[in-house]
C-alpha cells in the first residue's frame, strides 16, 4: 500500500481552511450577502475537490509532481499537502517561490503556494514578488497577485507596482484601467499617486533603482505632469552626485530638450558621454540658432536633423513650418506615390500616408527631417549604396537589412549598414545593439522591404515598425522595391505618423 503522510483529519482541516479562504475572497470582491446558498455550497465542494482536497500524493513522489507544470492542479495541490510536513525543507520552499513566476501553473495553484509562503516567511515572499512581479507575463496571475497585495496592505511593494505599471500596455490606453494603478490607489489613495511617483523618482538614486526611476519619469509624463519635471530641472537645486538629474538638466538648459520616456532618458545620457562630446557641442551651437519657442517644441530625434540642416541648408533653420510645408508640397506633388493594395496590418484606417493626410499632425522638426531625407537621396553615392544594399537584402531570405543614415566626419550624408546577427525571416529586421549605439547621433533609423522587386503592396512601415518608432521615438525611413530600378521611401515616427516621400530611381 502506498505510504502517504496525509491523514483524513489533515484533509478535512485543509478543506475547511480552503473554504474559509474562498469565503473571504468572495466577500472581498464585493459580492454583498455572505450567506452561502445550497447551490453555492455545492459549487464550493466541487471546486475544492478539483484542486486537491480529495487527492493524495506519496511523499516520495510529491516534489516531482509539484515541479511538473503539466500535472493537474489537484495533484499539484496534493503534492504541496504532502510536502507541508517538511516546511523547513529549502528545496520545497524554493519550489513554492518558483510557483510565483514559472509559466504553466493555474492561478489557484499559485495562490495555494502564496498562502504557504505567507505563513512560512512573508518577507521572503515579498522579495520574490518585488523581483518577479514587474515582468510577469501571466495576465490572470498578475491580476490576482495585485489583489492579494492590496488586500494585505503591503505598501512596501509599491516599487514593484510602479515598475510594472511603467511598462506600457498598448491594449490599455486609460492609465486608470491598469490593475497596478488601481492597487496603488487602494494602498495610497488616488490623490497621492502623482506625489508618490515624484517622490520615488527623487529618492530612487541607487544603481539598482535606475529602472524604477525612469519608470516614474515615464509615468509622470503619461499622467500629464511634465511641467513638474521641467520645474525640477530648471529651478530646484540638484545634489552634486545625482548624475542622472545633472544630465537631464544639461539637456534642458543647453539644448532646450527634456526627454519624454525611458528610451529618451537613455538617449540623452548617451549623448552626454565623453565619446560624443563633439556632437553635443555641435548640436548646442545649431540649437542656439533657433528661437526659444522653437527649441521648446523639439525632441531628441530632432537634434541630428538640426545639425544636418545647419551644415547643408542653414536657411531652413529660419523658415516657418508653413514655408517648409509649401516647399515640401512642391517636391512631393509631382512624385508617384505607392499605397499598399492590401491593408495587411490594418493599423492606419486606409494607410493615410500622403502629406496632406498627415499635415495637421506634423511639427517643424518633421518637415526639416523630410527635407533632409530627400536631400540625402539626391546624392548619387547614396542612391548607389541604397540599391546595392537592397539587392543584397533581396537575395538574403533570412532577414531584412537595415541601418542608419548619418553624417560622416566631413559632414557628408552616409548610409551605415547594420545587418542583424539575429535572423528570423525575410520580413523582419531586428536592430543590433551596435546599430542602436550608432543611432544616437544619426539622422534616421532605416530598414528595407526588399523581398522582391515588385513589392509595392508592402510600401511603408508595418505594425512592428510603428511600434519600434513608438518605443524609441526616433525618426525612421523604410525603403521598398517598386521595380528593379525604383525604390519608394517612407518617413515615419512615433504616434503613427507616416508620410510617403516618393520614389528614388537607380
Amino acid at each position: 500500500m502506498l505510504h502517504t503522510i496525509q491523514t483524513q483529519q489533515d484533509r478535512l482541516t485543509r478543506c475547511e481552511s480552503h473554504r474559509r479562504h474562498s469565503d473571504r475572497r468572495h466577500a472581498d470582491k464585493g459580492c454583498g450577502d455572505r450567506t452561502a446558498t445550497p447551490v453555492a455550497l455545492l459549487l464550493l465542494v466541487l471546486t475544492l475537490l478539483s484542486v486537491g482536497c480529495a487527492t493524495t500524493v506519496p511523499i516520495e513522489e510529491a516534489m516531482g509532481e509539484l515541479r511538473d507544470p503539466n500535472n493537474s492542479p489537484g495533484r499539484q495541490v496534493a503534492a504541496m499537502n504532502a510536502l507541508d510536513t517538511t516546511p523547513d525543507d529549502e528545496t520545497y520552499r524554493e519550489q513554492l517561490h518558483r510557483l510565483m513566476y514559472v509559466p504553466g501553473y493555474t492561478v489557484a495553484v499559485r495562490e495555494e503556494a502564496f498562502g504557504r509562503l505567507e505563513v512560512m516567511d512573508p518577507e521572503a515572499l515579498k522579495r520574490t514578488i518585488r523581483q518577479r512581479y514587474p515582468r510577469l507575463n501571466m495576465p490572470g496571475w498578475s491580476q490576482r497577485l495585485s489583489e492579494l497585495i492590496a488586500d494585505r496592505g503591503w505598501v512596501e511593494l509599491t516599487p514593484a507596482l510602479i515598475s510594472r505599471w511603467g511598462r506600457e500596455n498598448p491594449l490599455i490606453r486609460d492609465e486608470s484601467d491598469r490593475i497596478e494603478y488601481q492597487t496603488l490607489v487602494k494602498l495610497h489613495g488616488e490623490e497621492a499617486i502623482a506625489d508618490l511617483l515624484f517622490d520615488t523618482f527623487l529618492t530612487a538614486r541607487s544603481v539598482a533603482e535606475q529602472g524604477l526611476r525612469v519608470r516614474c519619469w515615464d509615468l509622470l509624463h503619461r499622467l500629464g505632469h511634465r511641467d513638474r519635471l521641467l520645474e525640477l530641472l530648471t529651478g530646484a537645486e540638484l545634489p552634486e552626485d545625482d548624475v542622472m538629474l545633472i544630465d537631464l538638466r544639461a539637456g534642458a538648459k543647453e539644448l532646450g530638450i527634456v526627454p519624454h520616456n525611458r528610451e529618451e532618458i537613455l538617449w540623452l545620457r548617451k549623448l552626454r558621454e565623453p565619446s560624443r562630446a563633439d556632437f553635443w557641442s555641435e548640436a548646442r551651437s545649431a540649437m542656439a540658432q533657433l528661437p526659444p519657442e522653437r527649441r521648446r517644441e523639439l525632441e531628441l530625434r530632432d537634434l541630428a536633423i538640426v545639425v544636418a540642416a545647419a551644415r547643408h541648408a542653414p536657411e531652413m533653420l529660419t523658415l516657418s513650418t508653413q514655408e517648409l510645408d509649401r516647399r515640401l508640397t512642391a517636391k512631393l506633388d509631382p512624385q508617384r506615390h505607392h499605397h499598399p493594395t492590401d491593408d495587411f496590418d490594418n493599423i492606419r484606417g486606409g494607410r493615410r500616408d500622403l502629406l496632406r493626410d498627415q499635415r495637421d499632425r506634423l511639427k517643424w522638426g518633421d518637415y526639416v527631417a523630410m527635407h533632409m531625407a530627400i536631400r540625402a537621396f539626391q546624392v548619387p553615392e547614396m542612391i548607389e549604396h541604397l540599391f546595392d544594399y537592397a539587392e543584397r537584402d533581396r537575395r538574403d531570405e533570412t532577414t531584412e537589412y537595415g541601418g542608419v543614415i548619418d553624417l560622416d566626419e566631413q559632414g557628408r550624408f552616409e548610409l551605415l549598414e547594420f545587418i542583424p546577427r539575429i535572423r528570423q525571416h525575410a520580413q523582419k529586421f531586428i536592430a543590433s545593439q551596435e546599430m542602436l549605439d550608432a543611432a544616437y547621433t544619426a539622422l534616421f533609423h532605416f530598414h528595407n522591404h526588399a523581398q522582391r522587386y515588385h513589392n509595392a503592396q508592402y510600401a511603408g512601415p508595418g505594425f512592428g515598425d510603428l511600434n519600434y518608432a513608438d518605443n524609441l521615438r526616433a525618426n525612421c525611413l523604410v525603403f521598398t522595391f517598386i521595380n528593379e530600378n525604383t525604390i519608394n521611401m517612407d518617413y515615419y515616427r512615433h504616434g503613427r505618423v507616416v508620410v510617403d516621400l516618393g520614389e528614388i530611381r537607380r
